[in-house]
């Protein structure tokens, strides 16, 4: 049978392929230690669960509208104004089946085939995908360890073309942990002033997990609002994963066209989740700080072990869960039976003789690079650094 040629357009995401190797070698019975996935390694907080039992109870087990529950996307509206400043009416929000769902409903509603998306490296790895299946054209503007990962507005004024319609990028960042300030976001908004006619996507799905101070949103600049559309979830800073809930706030004209795909695609999204996202959203944060402290004394450590790394330049993260060391300087090296030669060799490397896995940063726009998580215990964090250490000495 012949299938759909859209399939050859994309790629499978890197991250859960590294996951699934090493999911294979632990079938084998090889102690593998995963550094490669994005995912809390906390349980959801009690109060959020309970509120998930108490909706199972009370037979919320029927179809939703296809933005969300109205209590829903109230409460959406009330976290953003408690912790964003920013004044959203339930009509500008939609949720969706994670902030995956909710990214690709933003992309299909805005590019058309031969639009050009600019997206500063480096990016999550389905940022690139969704665009190719939109038949949309990525404008990759580079940065790097010595500019903190960052673009600049210089850069991205010089990204701009008459094809230009979207500008996506995330804050704090996956992969690299960088985190725009209020006068990095005052200097975009600048740009983006001279082009009306460019859309913005900002994903803030790791705003609680920010170690250098407020999360800032660029949908703070009323004159530019209308244009942003603010991505955002559950899975990073509440530990709901699983869960699958993402949502947009956007204009009332996007927001709706991303409901008309949707209501093709998924209808509305779990009615048990929404119910426990509403607890999530209006109660306590307590237990997402918590969380946070926790990844601040990990990142501590995590930096400390891989400055004991020869040859690794390691930006230190500003927010998120990862570390973006550059690696290149173990290219062309050789244990005497493979020789590195990207970054995807070192990766396979270090899966197959630190039995650790990480994700190589071809997939997320910048091939100098390997990510590696800390969304993992302490004791694991340290062993499978030591095991890195160990198995890198061997190349010469």
């Amino acid at each position: 049978m012949e299938l759909s040629s859209l399939l050859n357009r994309f790629n499978e995401p890197e991250t859960l392929k590294m996951a699934k190797l090493g999911r294979e070698l632990r079938a084998k019975g090889i102690d593998v230690i995963d550094l490669s996935l994005g995912e809390p390694d906390f349980d959801t907080p009690q109060h959020i669960k309970d509120a998930a039992i108490k909706a199972i109870n009370d037979n919320w087990s029927h179809y939703t509208p296809v933005p969300g529950f109205l209590d829903l996307r109230e409460a959406v509206c009330t976290k953003l104004k408690r912790d964003n400043h920013l004044d959203y009416a339930p009509e500008n929000i939609v949720t969706s089946t994670g902030a995956k769902q909710s990214l690709a409903n933003a992309i299909l509603a805005l590019v058309d085939e031969g639009d050009e998306v600019i997206i500063p490296t480096p990016y999550w790895v389905t940022y690139s995908e969704l665009v190719k299946i939109a038949r949309g054209k990525v404008v990759e503007i580079r940065t790097g360890v010595e500019n903190h990962f960052k673009a600049t507005a210089a850069e991205v004024e010089a990204a701009i073309t008459p094809r230009t319609k979207v500008f996506m990028f995330s804050s704090p960042c996956n992969p690299s942990g960088a985190v725009y300030n209020k006068a990095e976001l005052e200097a975009l908004a600048a740009v983006f002033r001279k082009h009306p006619n460019i859309a913005i996507i900002s994903d803030e799905i790791y705003e609680y997990i920010n170690f250098v101070g407020k999360h800032e949103s660029i949908a703070q600049f009323e004159d530019l609002k209308d244009r942003v559309v603010l991505i955002n979830g559950l899975s990073k800073g509440f530990a709901m994963t699983g869960w699958r809930l993402g949502y947009i706030a956007a204009s009332a004209q996007i927001a709706k066209a991303c409901e008309k795909l949707q209501g093709q695609f998924t209808s509305g999204t779990n009615s048990i989740t929404q119910k426990a996202a509403v607890a999530a959203l209006t109660g306590d944060l307590r237990p997402s700080m918590e969380m946070t402290e926790e990844f601040t004394r990990r990142r501590a450590r995590t930096l400390q072990l891989v400055s004991e790394i020869p040859g690794f330049k390691c930006f230190e993260p500003e927010g998120a869960f990862y570390v973006f060391p550059d690696v290149s300087a173990y290219y062309g090296k050789s244990d005497g039976t493979q020789t590195i030669q990207n970054a995807a060799d070192l990766s396979m490397y270090i899966l197959n003789n630190a039995h650790v896995s990480s994700v190589m940063g071809d997939a997320f726009g910048e091939p100098k690079c390997v990510r590696f998580s800390f969304a993992n215990s302490m004791g694991n964090i340290e062993k499978a650094w030591g095991r890195i250490k160990e198995a890198l000495a061997k190349l010469k």
